[in-house]
């Protein structure tokens, strides 16, 4: 990423590949709850003032959206098993050797560290680290099958959501999907980080909390990842859509699209250097990454993996 785009995401991957394709033409079995929304006309885009200037949240456009059914929660570390299992599929973080790992989350041996990020030291490429190993060779997903799948590029969503006769989000979908019902609020649930009713502790997302990047004061209960169902839903019953971890779209990114976006299932710019990346992370925080809101918008290249990313899927074909 470039340095007037700061993001808690993971420095680019820098080189590029293409993803090992699964073995066979088999079609796996979608095991995610889904939701089937009605779609339906929008405001898209930040309107209450803050948006981070490169991230083209603006100007607020209307824009219509067609039925479709979507995810309920993040694709699980169980649901990718059954996929790789199934498959063969080999990510890019294993086919590349390292994948990018936070700090304090760093599981690895001392030899297998390739060093921090320039620009974001707390991020640290690391040999070994992938979806299997979150932190590095010295984890696992021992007690991790419901938390999201991390270590996923964008090539990597796509291939999964081939094998289940899926897709990813498109950008509009994402957010209308996010907003839950609730028309320009900044979260899926309102305009207040906190509300007056105790979830979890009052917290109704896993974001961080203390001093970034230094000290996770935990108050939500995870320095990491959280299980999918964490916290409450939104309004159309979909859990996490910001917070816990990044989720890839369709789209590729473009600061500008929003000014000449379709007002009709915009579908993105035709092309870019880095698709769309939603609903912040663990380490979003808005002494830096203020970006654990519906509006919010961030990239990375198709092949950058890292341990805050994840995905959701809808479906290929229209609800009726």
């Amino acid at each position: 990423m470039s340095d007037d785009h700061p993001s808690c995401c993971a420095p680019a991957r820098g080189e590029a590949a293409a993803p090992p394709p699964a073995r066979g033409e088999q079609r796996g079995e979608h095991g995610v709850e889904q939701v089937v929304l009605s779609g339906g006309s929008f405001a898209m885009g930040n309107s209450n003032g803050d948006e981070n200037a490169a991230d083209g949240e603006t100007p607020v456009h209307q824009v219509e959206v067609a039925p479709f059914s979507i995810d309920a929660t993040s694709v699980t570390n169980a649901d990718f098993a059954r996929f790789a299992d199934a498959t063969g599929y080999r990510t890019e973080a294993e086919t590349f050797g390292y994948s990018a790992v936070f700090h304090l989350a760093l599981a690895a041996e001392p030899d297998e560290v390739m060093g921090p990020a320039s620009g974001t030291p707390w991020w640290v490429g690391v040999r070994q680290a992938d979806w299997r190993h979150p932190g590095g060779s010295r984890s696992d997903l021992d007690g991790l099958d419901d938390h999201p799948v991390v270590h996923v590029s964008w090539n990597d969503a796509v291939a999964y959501s081939k094998w289940a006769g899926r897709r990813l989000p498109t950008e509009a979908e994402w957010e209308y999907a996010a907003r839950g019902g609730l028309e320009g609020a900044r979260y899926p649930w309102g305009d207040e980080l906190i509300g007056d009713e105790p979830t979890d502790g009052e917290w109704r997302c896993n974001i961080w909390q203390g001093e970034f990047p230094r000290t996770n004061t935990e108050e939500d209960g995870y320095l990491t990842t959280a299980p999918v169902r964490t916290f409450r839903p939104n309004g159309f019953g979909l859990w996490q859509m910001v917070g816990n971890v990044w989720e890839w779209c369709a789209d590729w990114f473009g600061p500008r699209y929003y000014k000449f976006s379709p007002a009709e299932n915009p579908p993105g710019p035709s092309l870019g250097a880095a698709r769309v990346m939603r609903g912040g992370s663990y380490l979003c925080h808005d002494s830096y990454c203020n970006r654990y809101r519906n509006a919010a918008r961030s990239s990375n290249t198709p092949e950058s993996s890292m341990g805050n990313a994840g995905f959701r899927t809808v479906g290929l074909t229209r609800p009726e």
